[in-house]
């Protein structure tokens, strides 16, 4: 049914539906000439007609799936711009609730006439629990294959669906929380939770994780009773929110509702206009607030009865969010909260930190990744409760699972895995009150590869001597070169040596191509600097689209930087952007000896006057008999292995003196004796 409207897809939509990489969308356009023409969009995100790009993939043989989910949320994104996106997709939610509740209502509906009219009114009517929106704008057509999906897909999925896509697309806008970090949180503070709220809510993530939490829980007890007298568990259970972005708390309580929860999703800044009173607490509150906030209501809020631990500093607006999540939750409920990783150590927040462990309020910081965020848990005393003398810190590492271990372990009073560490209270107690889990934990470092690592230093230092060429001191101040001289420009004329010179100015942007997307391996500066990639055996990393006029490289030819020289041993690779090739006659010129004097009039050389680099043209070679050359060659090759094995030396010598130190201050190395 044609929607009134043309769906559009950009480069990232035509690969999902191609099922192939980006960078074969880009290598598409440029290969191609009639490949479609952008309709829309920008020129770094252009966007191009989905019927023409379905005629060009089916006309050029290439396989391709427009599901029906795809088909509709091209359509909705093109009914509106950017920045009206979301209201699209929330209107489109709210039909579905709709539809959810009274199917028989919308089927009758849909055959009038004059559904335009009466829609929007009837949607309003059936979805009460919403706050109220703009009135409806999206075209009844389109309305129409929205509800034929959730026909068969169910009215939840379809709208979780087009909500995924909503923030594939706004991905940059939009501040979500991590699945795995969202499920750990929820596990964690609401497995025996009634009520949950989230007073940043965003589009409903933390929630969502909670109700499943809260639903397995319900059934394991309902497996426990024989009568089935708990599935009576799910009464009562309810989900606030609240955001300060309009447009996705009404994605939230659509994201609930859909699923049949109880939920009150309310718009708002939470702290500066608290939709749900402290008198009537919850069981659990989890939250991903917004961190880094100067303009959070500090003088607005300076006397507000929230802040039991005292008045968050102008610069500690998670402070705030943490005192806001504890005066919402009951007596022994729970708190789990994102905070950035300074928020555990920043001075002017001491104060709070340390009234916080005071009153046995903060439990457990846990590092989930390097730089952030940390995961605070929080319980709310109970009056004339005495506090715990400890808290548990942990680093999550790669193990997020780690957490929730140390977690049990410290409410068991068991020793917690390696990661995690019980600290005293009284021993955070001090002029910063730093609860960052790295001041209290060793350094993570397996300091058993000390010994390895100490062989592999020695190995790599004698074989440094080894490698040295035997070579003679001779006097009377170069006798040795009694020779002509000739340039390689002379060299070339004489056909002794091929030049080439690479075409690329630059690698293409974007996306490096997937293995079987046609990429060809290219040969970079980098590559030719570090000794790697093509000069020692192994193919580079990088590749490009193939095109008309790529120079080929071969064993045995040289490669040429502004700054050295190298030759090549692997092969299938292309001359990346600033590099020049010099193919021998191997029978005439030896590559290696040639690669020396290159590689010295690059680096050791002079450039030639008025020119900013070296024009390895212009460099002078002696003419030696061959068997000479191949000396000359084999004593360049030693020297340059000594350069890259002073690399190597230098990178492994770093690493055995920082786990030695490493291991010596986390007390798991000791000096012998």
């Amino acid at each position: 049914m044609d929607a009134g409207v043309e769906a559009t897809v950009n480069a990232g939509d035509i690969a999902r539906l191609a099922d192939v990489g980006r960078a074969a969308v880009s290598n598409w356009r440029r290969r191609y000439d009639d490949f479609p023409q952008p309709v829309g969009g920008t020129a770094s995100s252009p966007l191009f007609s989905l019927p023409e790009v379905e005629a060009w993939l089916r006309r050029n043989g290439k396989s391709f799936e427009v599901s029906q989910g795809d088909r509709v949320w091209q359509r909705l994104r093109a009914s509106a711009d950017d920045l009206r996106l979301g209201e699209v997709i929330r209107e489109a939610g709210a039909f579905l609730l709709y539809v959810q509740r009274d199917p028989g209502g919308w089927r009758r509906l849909a055959k009038s006439a004059d559904l335009a009219v009466r829609l929007p009114r009837v949607v309003a009517e059936a979805t009460g629990d919403l706050f109220p929106g703009d009135a409806s704008s999206v075209e009844p057509g389109l309305l129409r294959l929205v509800a034929a999906m959730a026909e068969r897909h169910g009215a939840a999925a379809t709208f979780e669906f087009l909500c995924e896509r909503y923030a594939e697309a706004h991905s940059r806008r939009l501040a979500l929380t991590r699945p795995d970090v969202a499920a750990l949180m929820t596990r964690l503070a609401c497995a025996e939770a009634r009520t949950v709220l989230d007073p940043a809510c965003g589009m409903g993530t933390l929630l969502l994780g909670a109700a499943e939490v809260m639903t397995r829980a319900a059934d394991r007890a309902a497996d426990r009773a024989a009568d089935r007298a708990a599935d009576r568990a799910a009464d009562g259970v309810r989900f606030l929110g609240q955001d300060a972005n309009e447009t996705v708390a009404a994605l939230a309580a659509l994201r609930l509702l859909l699923r049949g929860r109880d939920a009150r999703i309310v718009p708002g800044d939470a702290l500066r206009g608290d939709a749900f009173p402290p008198e009537r607490p919850v069981d659990a509150v989890v939250c991903d607030p917004p961190f880094n906030e100067r303009a959070w209501g500090h003088e607005d809020l300076v006397g507000d009865p929230r802040w039991q631990h005292g008045i968050p500093p102008r610069g500690e607006s998670e402070l705030a969010w943490v005192q806001h999540c504890l005066a919402h939750v009951r007596p022994g409920g729970l708190v789990a909260i994102l905070m950035p990783a300074a928020a555990a150590s920043r001075r002017p927040g001491r104060r709070i930190r340390a009234n916080l462990l005071r009153a046995g309020a903060l439990r457990a910081v846990f590092t989930l990744a390097a730089g952030g965020p940390d995961l605070w848990l929080l319980r709310r005393p109970e009056p004339g409760e005495r506090g715990p003398a400890t808290i548990v810190v942990g680093d999550a590492g790669d193990d997020p699972e780690s957490v929730e271990r140390c977690w049990r372990a410290y409410l068991a009073e068991a020793e917690p895995p390696r990661g995690g560490r019980v600290v005293r209270i009284i021993d955070i107690l001090d002029d910063e009150v730093d609860v960052s889990p790295a001041r209290h934990l060793s350094p993570r470092v397996d300091t058993r590869g000390f010994p390895a690592a100490r062989e592999r230093f020695r190995e790599v230092s004698a074989a440094l001597a080894d490698g040295l060429p035997d070579l003679e001191v001779l006097t009377g101040g170069g006798a040795g070169w009694d020779v002509s001289w000739s340039t390689v420009a002379e060299m070339a004329r004489a056909g002794l040596v091929v030049i080439r010179h690479s075409p690329l100015r630059a690698l293409p942007d974007g996306d490096t191509p997937d293995d079987g997307e046609d990429g060809v391996p290219v040969l970079t500066a980098d590559d030719l600097a570090a000794g790697a990639a093509g000069t020692t055996g192994s193919a580079p990393a990088r590749r490009i689209p193939p095109a008309p006029g790529l120079v080929a490289v071969r064993p045995g030819d040289v490669v040429a930087s502004a700054v050295t020289a190298r030759v090549v041993t692997a092969d299938g690779a292309v001359l990346g952007p600033h590099l020049s090739l010099f193919r021998v006659d191997p029978g005439k010129v030896d590559p290696e000896f040639l690669a020396g004097f290159l590689r010295y009039a690059a680096g050791g050389g002079r450039p030639h006057p008025g020119s900013g680099r070296v024009e390895a043209r212009r460099a002078r070679v002696p003419q030696l008999p061959l068997i000479v050359q191949r000396a000359y060659g084999a004593a360049f090759r030693r020297l340059l292995a000594l350069e890259d094995g002073l690399r190597e030396v230098a990178a492994v010598g770093e690493a055995l003196a920082r786990l030695g130190v490493e291991g010596l201050v986390g007390g798991r190395l000791r000096p012998r004796g």
